[in-house]
């Protein structure tokens, strides 16, 4: 059977903090220890605003689980925190991957499974009393399979071979107002109805599912809206096309295509003595972290929320970059040659 292994590393900014590109990542492994069924206090958070992520060996597998999910600022007119349903949503998803048992169950962990997990969780935790975040969760195997489920504006988009070669798509209710999870208590549902209002709160049965096959040398790359808002799908390939090809992970076929080198190993795993400091992984979250943090402050370079505004909104003269949370996981994937792997080329 054909196995694959994947290289996992984080990055992000908070929309009021400058990128720090030494203290502003997050290097993954999959022996990294995750604390059972808990949540992490304010104080350990990374530093990415209301986004927040997870990356999870599942269980005893070579299997990943991952996420993104982007707290719903909305709430902050409510006196909540945003963010405490984010991260405990990431948290409690972390450990459920963590904790799960494949001999135990007959049926492999999904991501819409996983999803309904931290929700569930979310909702029994008396300290998160409202909230709501997107969701974007996914779950990539050892035999070579991914299965996402997208819900809300954040998303994913899968490189190969110099190209763009999926993405999701974002679910929304109306320009700006994004599909979400949510956690609304009984005063505000009946003040809504009240006034003839009402709250929005979607589930993870709502989530767009999607399966993708993997190869070797495929690049997986997850972000919050702080990242579609300003970076075009051909942006993140562009910058992410320089990086593999200054690095030597990808290279020119005599034909004059793309190929990926055999062996992704030098690249993607840490090695304190080499003249590379970063991994592949970490090197390719940063640089994309990088660039959606500064065209979020481009006033001179129309982004993605840029072209929406104008299409939806034109009276609003809107230019430029949006000023948002960034967070942005990436995978590398790669698969192992003692199986006999061959080159991918164009």
């Amino acid at each position: 059977m054909r196995k694959f292994t994947y290289s996992a590393a984080a990055s992000f900014s908070g929309k009021n903090t400058r990128f720090d590109p030494t203290t502003n990542v997050f290097h993954f492994s999959p022996y990294n220890h995750i604390q059972p069924t808990r949540k992490r206090p304010k104080s350990k958070r990374p530093d990415s605003g209301q986004d927040a992520f997870f990356i999870s060996r599942v269980g005893d597998t070579n299997g990943v689980a991952l996420g993104i999910a982007d707290g719903v600022g909305g709430w902050e007119e409510s006196g909540v925190d945003p963010g405490d349903f984010s991260h405990g949503f990431c948290d409690y998803m972390a450990s459920a991957a963590w904790e799960y048992k494949a001999a135990e169950n007959s049926v492999p962990l999904s991501p819409k499974t996983l999803m309904q997990m931290g929700y569930n969780d979310v909702c029994r935790d008396r300290s998160i009393y409202a909230g709501g975040s997107t969701a974007c969760v996914a779950i990539a195997t050892e035999d070579g399979k991914l299965e996402v489920a997208n819900l809300g504006d954040s998303g994913f988009v899968q490189l190969r071979l110099n190209a763009v070669h999926s993405y999701s798509e974002p679910q929304t209710h109306a320009f700006n107002t994004p599909y979400q999870l949510s956690i609304v208590p009984a005063s505000m549902l009946a003040r809504a109805a009240a006034f003839g209002g009402a709250q929005l709160c979607d589930y993870p049965k709502d989530a767009d599912l999607t399966q993708h096959n993997l190869k070797h040398g495929d690049i997986l790359i997850f972000a919050s809206d702080g990242v579609w808002d300003n970076l075009f799908n051909q942006d993140i390939l562009r910058v992410s096309s320089r990086l593999m090809v200054g690095s030597g992970a990808w290279r020119t076929s005599d034909s004059g295509g793309i190929r990926v080198v055999a062996n992704l190993a030098a690249y993607t795993q840490a090695d304190e003595s080499a003249q590379r400091p970063l991994t592949l992984q970490s090197a390719l979250a940063l640089e994309i972290a990088g660039a959606a943090k500064a065209a979020s402050t481009n006033r001179r370079v129309d982004g993605p929320f840029a072209k929406e505004v104008q299409k939806y909104y034109p009276q609003e003269n809107w230019h430029g970059g949006k000023i948002d949370d960034i967070c942005v996981v990436v995978v590398v994937v790669s698969e192992d040659t003692k199986t006999g792997a061959t080159k991918s080329k164009l």
